[in-house]
């Protein structure tokens, strides 16, 4: 199911300087917005900040209105000066799996794609995240990495993401065992350790026990390798790590992954083995595209598990999701178990990821936004001959 929305409106006047959105601050700056803005005295901004706080990451208001503990002089004034609003969803999907996919405007020409993957049990669920509108890493496989990085999102873009997400999964009303978001990866578009600032921030915003409540340990951060960051990000976000890997020799991740060329395997391992925190109880998720007649052989596994020894993680085995001209087949399903045969039998975990959304374009790999190709709706209307219809 495809929902398409007329965006077009009225250009605003360009000495009307939009208002600041409260809704994806931190505390502090919302205090500090709302001493600069003279809403409130000095005094009385950690108080009015912790009540929007909770009636915005808590309740999941987009209206001042509705706030009831502050005064209704103090609510008309608020609205006066600042927005709660959303960003602007261009398009929302529902694959058959049950995946959803957001394209989401935060301005003109700045838009990521968000994707709620629902469990095969249909219980808990997780959120991918982007953290740039398009990548500098050109990974081979990769279908954002086609795209040109545009900039880096903030951190009140990327929370504004998990935020559309429980508005339209309708969570903000729930209890914690209710909930079908129950966990966030970075995993969609862009590399976060190029954003490390912003990403950390979002961690600290939706971790907060008084608001979204997102435990850090359920979040999983997966980089392609900055490995000058590695130990930053540990100790600033706390979160799970999850690395892009994808190949066992330098040779050949030189390609899938070109980083590759400036921190190696054997340099990436060795930031990987002192991430704070390490250990059986945290392990390191390792993601390995399978592809066909590329990196999927068993001697490929054997030398994968000879790799990662001693270190503390399981490998998640990905079938290759295709997209539109893209340079690689997935494995066959006998390939793929034969290679997960082995890794397991040398005692790493390595489940074989379910796709999910592959007819939205929304499973791993597959993410890129319209703001510098062909809108998703037309290229879905190709004909089977491949060739474009009339819109």
């Amino acid at each position: 199911m495809t929902i398409t929305l007329d965006l077009s409106r009225a250009t605003p006047a360009a000495s009307a300087p939009a208002p600041l959105n409260l809704a994806g601050l931190t505390r502090a700056e919302i205090a500090a917005a709302l001493v600069e803005s003279r809403v409130c005295s000095s005094n009385q901004a950690k108080m009015r900040a912790n009540q929007i706080w909770g009636w915005t990451q808590h309740h999941g208001l987009t209206d001042f209105a509705g706030m009831s503990n502050i005064a209704k002089e103090t609510r008309a004034a608020l609205s006066d000066t600042f927005t709660l609003a959303r960003p602007q969803i261009a398009e929302r999907q529902e694959s058959v799996d049950g995946t959803v996919k957001w394209l989401i405007r935060f301005a003109p020409g700045i838009e990521a794609e968000t994707v709620f993957i629902p469990d095969v049990g249909g219980g808990s669920g997780a959120l991918c995240v982007s953290s740039q509108v398009g990548c500098t890493l050109n990974c081979t496989f990769c279908h954002t990495g086609t795209q040109a990085l545009v900039r880096n999102l903030t951190a009140a873009e990327i929370v504004a993401q998990v935020q559309v997400a429980r508005d339209d999964l309708g969570e903000w009303r729930v209890g914690p065992g209710e909930r079908r978001l129950t966990n966030i990866v970075f995993m969609g578009m862009g590399e976060p350790l190029y954003n490390l600032d912003n990403v950390a921030k979002t961690l600290d915003i939706v971790s907060d026990d008084q608001g979204i409540a997102i435990s850090r340990r359920r979040v999983t951060v997966s980089t392609s390798g900055v490995v000058p960051k590695l130990t930053e990000l540990g100790e600033r976000t706390g979160a799970m790590l999850a690395i892009s890997l994808h190949a066992v020799t330098d040779e050949l991740r030189d390609v899938l992954v070109p980083i590759n060329k400036a921190y190696p395997i054997a340099e990436l391992l060795d930031a990987i083995r002192a991430y704070p925190g390490l250990s059986n109880a945290k392990r390191v998720t390792f993601e390995y595209v399978m592809l066909k007649g590329v990196n999927d052989s068993p001697a490929e596994a054997r030398a994968l598990v000879k790799l990662l020894a001693g270190i503390p993680a399981k490998i998640n085995l990905i079938p290759f999701n295709p997209w539109p001209g893209s340079p690689y087949e997935c494995s066959s399903g006998n390939r793929i178990h034969a290679f997960a045969d082995i890794v397991n039998a040398a005692g790493f975990a390595s489940p074989i990821r379910t796709p999910r959304g592959r007819d939205i374009l929304a499973a791993c790999g597959q993410l890129k936004s319209e703001s510098e190709k062909q809108r998703a709706s037309a290229r879905r209307r190709l004909d089977a001959s491949g060739e474009p219809q009339a819109i």
